[in-house]
């Protein structure tokens, strides 16, 4: 199990083919990396604020808890903080099973845990000049009920 919470951009394609050649008993890795959309109010930039030592072991708890649900041979979770631009890599979540459909569910089930209760705080900064920190919003509450 990876955790990291890192301020420097990171190679995602060189994160995926690490964490797969890694996996030899698993015929199954799903991965996944959130990025910085621009908005219809012309998004600047993005700020990520955390608390260090707490959140890593929020992330830790989140992968521990798909691990003991799924039979997961591996799982890596990167997320960034600080300031980042549209288009920029916010986060990656990979997992390894043997079989795919643990692999998917455990990694939805993560996305699903680092956007609605990670502890991250984020503000959007507009072209404007605007400065919004943003809101929990329904469908991601939604999302959770399922788990």
């Amino acid at each position: 199990m990876d955790i990291r919470v890192l301020a420097d951009p990171f190679d995602f394609g060189a994160e995926a083919q690490g964490f797969a050649a890694r996996q030899s008993a698993s015929g199954a890795v799903v991965t996944f990396t959130g990025i910085v959309r621009d908005t219809d109010a012309g998004l600047l930039a993005m700020e990520i604020e955390h608390y260090p030592g707490m959140t890593e072991s929020q992330l830790t708890g989140f992968a521990e808890q798909a691990r003991k649900r799924w039979a997961l041979e591996d799982v890596l979770v990167i997320h960034r903080h600080g300031r980042m631009e549209p288009g920029d890599m916010i986060m990656m979540v990979a997992t390894a099973a043997r079989h795919r459909k643990d692999a998917f569910d455990a990694a939805e089930f993560l996305m699903d845990f680092l956007k609605s209760r990670a502890p991250f705080w984020k503000r959007e900064i507009t072209r404007d000049g605007a400065s919004d920190w943003v809101q929990s919003k329904d469908d991601d509450e939604d999302a959770l009920s399922r788990w």
